[in-house]
């Protein structure tokens, strides 16, 4: 087994939505704006080999969309999909499987590709795998929640039969292979999914949007984008708890400055104890 950190770019977003009721005189010495209030962040994705499968863990934002849409991200960086993962010896025939953690388009974008004027799937023999309460959410989405689920970024792969659906099982974590089980959280979107990989004696988590960055560990640091942050909050500490406890590996999706870390508790709260990249595992 072997797991890879997929480097698909850097965009911005803004500083206030990304570290919520947190201080700007705080959040800007972690991570300074620039003058339109932007920050950098990741597009960090995961290719998981395991056996005769390899599980690439969401896609960033893709390429297809319009200049007027990029032009509210800024993508940019070396960093790309399949050219990242062609780096690392894998082409877009080899993968078996894509888990999306959630369908916002910075996480599922590069899922679909615009080739000859068609929407296709990016991975051509790949299983794409959602679940259908999040499903259903995407499908149709609140006004708060609506511009961040682009159909098509998703539709397509149940039009050309590629998605299947991984169960929910309330209170409890999904086997989704030997080595993955998926943990359910609901306070940044509905039924978000966090894949834990047992690797090497260790279980490496892959945060997603529940711990964005290494930034957001301490617990008041909730985006303005999450639809329930009470929840998300809830979520962040039972599990950061249960990180100390089994000693859990951190790898985030959007810091972009650290792939990982682990976690310590002190008298003033939950805080980054090391800092580290994927391969040093």
């Amino acid at each position: 087994m072997q797991v890879y950190s997929v480097d698909t770019g850097m965009f911005k977003l803004d500083g206030g939505a990304m570290f919520g009721v947190v201080p700007k005189v705080i959040w800007n010495k972690l991570n300074p704006a620039d003058e339109n209030n932007l920050c950098t962040w990741a597009m960090r994705c995961m290719l998981v080999v395991d056996g005769e499968r390899k599980i690439l863990i969401d896609t960033g934002m893709g390429n297809k969309q319009s200049e007027k849409f990029f032009s509210y991200y800024y993508p940019h960086g070396e960093g790309g999909l399949v050219p990242s993962l062609q780096k690392i010896g894998f082409g877009v025939q080899d993968i078996t499987d894509v888990l999306l953690t959630h369908l916002h388009f910075d996480h599922c974008g590069g899922a679909v590709s615009l080739i000859n004027e068609k929407l296709v799937p990016t991975f051509p023999n790949a299983t794409y795998w959602s679940n259908q309460t999040h499903w259903n959410w995407a499908i149709e989405p609140n006004m708060r929640e609506k511009a961040s689920f682009l159909k098509e970024n998703f539709v397509p792969l149940k039009d050309h039969g590629q998605l299947k659906f991984i169960e929910e099982k309330k209170g409890e974590r999904t086997r989704f292979t030997e080595n993955i089980e998926i943990l359910f959280v609901h306070g940044h979107t509905q039924s978000m999914m966090l894949p834990l990989i047992q690797y090497k004696g260790k279980t490496i988590s892959y945060m997603a949007d529940l711990i964005p960055s290494s930034l957001h560990v301490p617990l008041p640091y909730v985006m303005g984008y999450d639809m329930f942050p009470m929840t998300t909050l809830m979520e962040k500490e039972d599990f950061l708890e249960q990180a100390i406890k089994e000693e859990y590996i951190l790898f985030f999706e959007h810091d972009p400055f650290s792939e990982c870390c682990s976690i310590e508790k002190t008298e003033k709260g939950f805080k980054r104890k090391a800092c580290f990249d994927l391969n040093s595992i």
